[in-house]
């Protein structure tokens, strides 16, 4: 779904007004930088910029009508003057921005603009990046370069020094939540689609996907198994857990969604409990921070970042659920 002015000055206000300022003053520089955490809009207002720039009958100055056949294509991927570069791979390689510099060397098909977006370009070669660097330092007439990333740091500082850089911020948790709520998501869900992540075209397919259903329930079933003892948690991970979360990113949404449970728990003990992540589980929960401590529950939210940490190291998934299994017991610290 085509993003509008409006809506993305709702979600990134002040990215909003530097780039519609640029456009009805007709100083849009030659190339962007828009860099900020994944599900913050970069990506699409990209497209939105494209198509503000190629619409044959712009409203306001910089309201794109939707309808004519260049607003029709820029949406369905399709215009001919309009190129979208990803990686190829795991990377953005040289000869990708070759064939970009051998197109945009071409005037025009049928204007005298053309715009460019490089997807995560962050992943660019040391070779790619060289090569967009001199594309950059002399840009074509009518040229509009966008580059997207969510690892600033990792682009030379010579690349972004030649791009006007706009930062776009976390989408509002009630934000998110409130979209999520008119698009039809259960109440239940919103909330807890919302604390996983900041793209609304994530969470509606993370709430379709029974994959993610199933580990709702285990992560609850863990945590009774762990209420018990180590050794019944023990039995929960090598019956369910390790055939359910085998990926790594798969184990790591699974530590997001135990993490819940314990931030519920602290809300239900200091009596912040309007939010909830788990609201179908508010009476077992009530019951449960009644019997332990703050300190204790936020001492078991530290062990389960720790634990997304050794993770995101390449600790070995197994061993790293059984120490924190006994952690979470009181047991043994992480190696």
């Amino acid at each position: 779904m085509a993003v509008t002015w409006e809506e993305l000055e709702k979600v990134q206000p002040l990215a909003a007004k530097l780039l519609k300022s640029s456009i009805q003053k007709d100083r849009m520089a030659h190339a962007y930088l828009l860099e900020g955490e994944r599900g913050t809009g970069k990506k699409d207002a990209s497209f939105l910029i494209a198509k503000t720039l190629l619409c044959l009958d712009l409203q306001e100055q910089y309201k794109p009508c939707e309808t004519c056949i260049n607003c029709r294509r820029i949406n369905n991927g399709s215009h001919p003057d309009v190129h979208l570069v990803e990686p190829d791979g795991l990377s953005i390689k040289k000869d990708q921005i070759r064939n970009l510099q051998q197109e945009f060397s071409k005037s025009g098909v049928e204007s005298k603009r053309k715009l460019y977006t490089i997807v995560h370009a962050d992943k660019m070669t040391v070779n790619a990046a060289n090569s967009l660097l001199k594309f950059l330092e002399e840009p074509n007439e009518g040229t509009t370069a966008i580059l997207i990333t969510e690892q600033i740091q990792q682009i030379l500082p010579t690349i972004i020094s030649r791009c006007q850089v706009i930062t776009f911020r976390n989408m509002p948790t009630e934000v998110l939540v409130k979209k999520l709520l008119e698009m039809g998501v259960s109440s239940s869900n919103a909330l807890i689609l919302a604390s996983i992540t900041n793209n609304i075209h994530e969470a509606l397919e993370l709430n379709n996907d029974e994959w993610f259903a199933q580990a709702r329930k285990l992560v609850l079933k863990l945590y009774e198994a762990l209420k018990k003892s180590a050794a019944s948690a023990m039995v929960a991970l090598q019956e369910d857990w390790y055939s359910h979360f085998k990926e790594k990113s798969q184990i790591d949404r699974g530590l997001d969604l135990l993490l819940f449970v314990y931030k519920d728990l602290i809300s239900l003990r200091i009596g912040k409990d309007n939010h909830l992540l788990y609201p179908n589980h508010r009476g077992s929960l009530e019951t449960d921070a009644l019997q332990m401590s703050t300190r204790s529950l936020t001492d078991k939210m530290d062990f389960i970042l720790e634990a997304k940490r050794k993770l995101n190291a390449n600790m070995n998934p197994q061993l790293l659920m059984e120490q924190l299994v006994l952690k979470l017991q009181g047991g043994s610290t992480f190696v």
